[in-house]
């Protein structure tokens, strides 16, 4: 039986990484562990979930306000993270993302891309008093 990462499952049902732990812990899809000890998915899993419409989806369902589209000013390439930052009109956006993902996407100076954010807390630092 074929099996799939966290992540391509995820990319599969369009939702996060995320959701799909949720879902294995409320018993909504199974996993299995692999040798590493990393969770996969069944392609049977996939296909059951597939066909079910209550699914939350993520991708397109980004607001427009949160999807930043620019070009890659840089890419730092250290190990197997990655420092990426995209120029987004007036706005320089940085992720920190794997050496994989730089590569599947094929992200390279002067390349266009969109940074999505989806943020679960922002600090705030008080700037410099103009007294």
């Amino acid at each position: 039986m074929k099996h799939l990462s966290l992540g391509e499952a995820a990319r599969a049902l369009g939702v996060s990484v995320d959701t799909l732990r949720r879902w294995d812990r409320d018993g909504k899809i199974e996993t299995v562990r692999d040798q590493g000890n990393r969770r996969t998915v069944a392609v049977s899993e996939i296909e059951r979930l597939s066909n079910q419409p209550e699914r939350q989806r993520t991708g397109d369902s980004f607001s427009a306000r949160n999807r930043f589209p620019g070009v890659v000013r840089s890419v730092q390439v250290d190990g197997v993270m990655a420092l990426v930052e995209i120029e987004a009109g007036p706005h320089r956006v940085t992720a920190a993302i794997t050496r994989d993902s730089v590569e599947e996407l094929g992200l390279a100076v002067g390349v266009e891309a969109t940074a999505m954010v989806k943020a679960t807390s922002v600090m705030i630092e008080r700037g410099k008093s103009q007294s």
